[in-house]
């Protein structure tokens, strides 16, 4: 357990019927940390999550928040607040009240409650609006309120439950900034459960990658980006190319693979790789594919293929071509230097196979 970790679990189980929803599973939280439990619909992040929290027990495992065990200790008992993804704002209540609710149930005096509540409205940029009704505000207001109503408690942890869903995308893509903002500032430890990379990749400090009940990848947004673990977190986080094949050869942490039509690439060896002679997988990011030509460097591995369709796309054009019954997907800039390709130009992808990785085949 780290001297400053403000939570730490360690093999954390449970069971529903012969299904584990969490599976073993460790972390190891230092204070004042942005963490975000990224995995798709079922993997089990939200029961792990009721198991922070205090509504549900594990089968298995301890949970300890600042060094106490918290197995047996109640939800409200406990150093921990949650917002969920619909807020549960009460609608008769002011923005005030509802704010200091939690404060009157700690039998926090009135006049100590009207303090706190001013000053994290002004901390939450609502500055003023205590007698505002809920109803009033905007979206991302309602939002603040309710994150401001967990934050006057001064929780050692807030668990966020997917908190964004409910929002259109242009709000979304705001509250992203202000919530990283707002834990800064608060410096509290903020725990968060979504199913959308963007969300996690943007405001995490760490970033656990689930599947399946188990932690696939915990590591800093870049580090699952540029160097992921395991097949599944290539393909979960951000987009990927798959190229599947014959791995033939291995040399300097450098696998080559015999594509199915004939063509050899290569990239760098993943943490899983299969034998020689076996089938494995290799995933390269779209915007690491260039247009091949003759400035390519000798060691590049290149692929012909024809184009299928150009997409503009703000900063990018996102080309789409065939390559032997592959879809390879690509970002050009629009800065011009790309040449504008019509649906069935004939092209060479290329890219640096240090920018590659390479894995035994499995689940993505």
């Amino acid at each position: 357990m780290g001297i400053e970790s403000d939570l730490f679990c360690s093999n954390l189980v449970r069971r529903f019927g012969s299904n584990a929803a969490v599976d073993h599973v460790s972390l190891d939280v230092p204070a004042g940390t942005f963490f975000s439990i990224l995995g798709p619909s079922g993997c089990g992040k939200t029961t792990l999550l009721r198991l922070l929290a205090g509504f549900d027990r594990p089968d298995e495992g301890d949970i300890h928040i600042r060094g106490a065990r918290m197995n047996d200790v109640p939800p409200n008992r406990r150093p921990v607040n949650m917002v969920f993804q619909h807020l549960a704002l009460f609608p008769t209540m002011s923005v005030g009240d509802n704010i200091g609710y939690g404060l009157k149930r700690q039998k926090v005096p009135a006049a100590e409650r009207r303090t706190r509540i001013a000053r994290v409205l002004e901390q939450v940029g609502l500055p003023g609006m205590e007698n505002r009704n809920p109803g009033e505000l905007s979206g991302g207001q309602r939002q603040r309120v309710a994150l401001a109503r967990c934050l006057v408690l001064e929780p050692t942890l807030l668990l966020l439950d997917e908190p964004l869903g409910a929002l259109d995308l242009k709000l979304r893509e705001q509250m992203k900034i202000e919530l990283k903002h707002l834990q800064k500032a608060f410096g509290t430890t903020f725990v968060y459960i979504t199913h959308d990379q963007s969300e996690a990749m943007v405001m995490s400090d760490q970033v656990a990658v689930m599947k399946d009940g188990r932690f696939d990848q915990v590591a800093p947004p870049e580090e699952l980006y540029r160097e992921p673990a395991t097949p599944f977190v290539a393909g979960f986080v951000g987009d990927n190319n798959r190229l599947t094949g014959e791995l033939v050869a291995v040399q300097d942490g450098l696998a080559e693979l015999r594509l199915d039509d004939g063509s050899m690439v290569r990239g760098r060896l993943g943490q899983s790789s299969p034998p020689i002679g076996e089938r494995a997988d290799l995933f390269i990011r779209p915007e690491s594919l260039v247009l091949g030509g003759d400035a390519l460097r000798p060691d590049y591995s290149a692929l012909r293929a024809s184009v299928t369709a150009t997409l503009f796309d703000g900063a990018n054009s996102r080309l789409e071509a065939d390559s032997a019954g592959q879809t390879l997907y690509a970002r050009l800039p629009q800065d011009g230097s790309a040449p504008r390709l019509r649906e069935g130009a004939g092209v060479q992808l290329a890219w640096d196979p240090m920018l590659a990785r390479v894995f035994a085949p499995g689940a993505v």
